[in-house]
């Protein structure tokens, strides 16, 4: 009954009856890079800012051209994944130079961030009058993030952003079930991605399968090719289990690992997360709660890689924007590939959506002087 819980209050009064289950939700950046660091840990080379030019197929291998910046650099791998996701068809036309993946349908999906529409932490799932699923989620503690569209896409994946029209779209969904009405103008933020889906000859996107496909092209004598179709961000452990188990016998396989292993800094009961605030409090104790709670909700119990042995937070070096410290800073150089300042604003942190433009324009000279620092051989940041 809506009327009498909170979750009623920002709603529309003839909205009487609500349906409620719990589900998880994750960080979809920091997910990526932190399976970046776990692979990295666990001897893989990671190469950020790396393309692959050009493959050549030989009898047991694959000779690959590999471009960093301008500088090519040739290697050899006795298997190929293709699991470039909305890329997929491209790489296998230009750069495998082999018949297109059949099936493959790119979908759009774009999303909005807008000042915190609601007081509580719940989350909203709302049904459009297409049918189709919004939602409206608890966002970076002072937004609301809604989302999202299912369109069919056609292009370059790098260049996908929201159109006028996807923004209205959602503005639409949510203002029918919300009081307070959001509009355009009130969107600080919107990105979109591309879901490379296996079509089954749905007619509408948003009907296809979010389950992934797997295509193993291993002709006799020749180095094999795996090319990894779909998926999604719940299975994607199961998907590369599912694909190591297709091209593990051209290795010594070990059996699968992935369910019971936490990613680094996950080693923390699934009920433990305020107790670690707490005790990184105690640990640290110039740390404010909001400071606390947002480095443990994105390094876990790497916080003590991120803070060390400091006293105060002068120890962590400039503050460059809220509670961004130089430590925090030269700890995503160092541990997570970051290059540049949206590296470190949008994508290892959100913290691009509390900053101001002054305090943005900081971050951005200290990640400049970093990369001088690197290129010319020394160790640290600006």
């Amino acid at each position: 009954d809506l009327s009498c819980d909170p979750v009623g209050v920002p709603l529309k009064r003839q909205l009487r009856t609500a349906f409620e289950y719990s589900d998880c939700f994750t960080d979809d950046a920091r997910l990526v890079v932190l399976n970046a660091v776990d692979a990295a840990e666990r001897g893989a080379v990671i190469r950020t800012r790396t393309r692959l030019a050009r493959a050549e197929r030989e009898t047991d291998q694959w000779r690959l051209t590999l471009n960093a910046r301008g500088r090519h650099e040739a290697v050899t791998a006795r298997v190929l994944v293709n699991a470039t996701g909305p890329w997929v068809g491209l790489v296998t036309e230009t750069v495998l130079r082999l018949r297109p993946p059949q099936g493959l349908r790119l979908v759009k999906g774009s999303h909005i961030v807008v000042p915190r529409m609601f007081d509580h932490e719940r989350a909203y799932v709302f049904q459009h009058v297409d049918g189709r699923i919004v939602f409206a989620i608890p966002y970076e503690h002072a937004f609301t993030l809604i989302g999202t569209t299912d369109e069919d896409f056609v292009g370059d994946p790098a260049s996908v952003s929201p159109t006028p029209r996807d923004v209205e779209y959602l503005c639409q969904a949510v203002n029918r079930y919300f009081r307070e009405p959001v509009f355009g103008a009130d969107v600080v933020w919107s990105y979109a991605g591309v879901r490379p889906l296996y079509d089954e000859g749905e007619k509408k996107a948003a009907d296809l399968r979010r389950d992934y496909a797997l295509a193993l092209d291993a002709p006799y004598r020749q180095a094999p090719l795996l090319t990894v179709y779909g998926g999604k961000i719940t299975t994607y452990r199961r998907l590369a289990e599912a694909a190591f188990g297709e091209i593990g016998r051209f290795f010594a396989a070990s059996p699968a690992w992935t369910a019971t292993e936490p990613l680094p800094g996950g080693n923390i009961p699934i009920d433990g997360l305020e107790s670690l605030i707490a005790e990184s409090r105690a640990k640290w104790p110039f740390l404010t709660p909001a400071h606390a709670t947002r480095l443990v909700d994105a390094y876990g119990t790497r916080i003590s890689a991120v803070l060390g042995a400091a006293r105060s937070l002068d120890d962590l070096g400039r503050r460059l924007g809220g509670d961004l410290t130089e430590a925090e800073l030269r700890y995503l150089i160092e541990r997570e590939w970051a290059e540049t300042a949206d590296d470190v604003l949008w994508r290892r942190t959100k913290l691009g959506l509390h900053l101001s433009a002054e305090e943005k324009n900081a971050v951005a000279d200290f990640m400049e002087g970093a990369r001088r620092a690197v290129r010319a051989g020394s160790v640290g940041g600006a």
